[in-house]
């Protein structure tokens, strides 16, 4: 049996840069895991997590081809703790499941580095399924901007949405590895140069 590699947890808040920084990683040579595509995988038409989300809040989730509308679910669950709370306990035992089996299998795999994108590594207990957990920062009022623009929120529900996270620092503290996002991509990318070397490094 030879070495397995080593799974490096990447999270940060919303807007952070957490899909940047890992598609960095993939461009080097990491096999890539994303929470956010075994999310979209959990609640496709026929899964259970699918019906137990409709039973819940009812069929105005659904997109008009029976799929799930997510932009429906997220003006829901981040207006109310309560729904976000009951979405979590229906779609993250699944999302577990399916991360486990995929960073097992690539860790036993020839990649020099496993890296698992998930921005509720935390909340979920997800950092137990990783060796190394990187937080990807950014200041917030940066963070307003793009999430903003991104979604386009109003500065209100940007707002919401942060809140309704783990707070930035918290994560921070719980990191092994940091990198800010909040200058230029090239600054980003120049960071997740240094770490690689240092993680291939180890993992080698």
């Amino acid at each position: 049996m030879g070495k397995s590699s080593l799974i490096l947890g990447i999270t940060g808040s919303i807007a952070s840069g957490k899909s940047l920084v890992a598609g960095e990683f993939a461009r080097r040579g990491a096999a890539l895991v994303s929470a956010d595509q075994l999310a979209r995988e959990v609640v496709t038409p026929g899964r259970p997590e699918l019906v137990r989300l409709v039973e819940r809040f009812g069929r105005e989730i659904l997109a008009e081809d029976g799929s799930l509308d997510r932009d429906a679910v997220a003006r829901i669950v981040f207006a109310d703790e309560r729904a976000r709370t009951d979405m979590n306990q229906i779609v993250h035992p699944a999302i577990g499941r399916l991360a486990l089996k995929q960073l097992r299998e690539l860790a036993q795999s020839s990649v020099p580095l496993v890296v698992y994108e998930a921005p509720l590594l935390f909340e979920a207990g997800a950092e137990k399924r990783v060796d190394k957990v990187l937080v990807v920062k950014v200041d917030p009022q940066i963070q307003l901007q793009r999430l903003i623009a991104r979604d386009g929120l109003t500065p209100a529900d940007a707002l919401r949405r942060v809140a309704a996270q783990m707070s930035q620092q918290e994560k921070l503290a719980r990191a092994d590895f940091v990198i800010d996002n909040s200058g230029s991509v090239v600054e980003t990318v120049a960071q997740v140069d240094r770490l690689w070397q240092v993680l291939v490094g180890q993992a080698g």
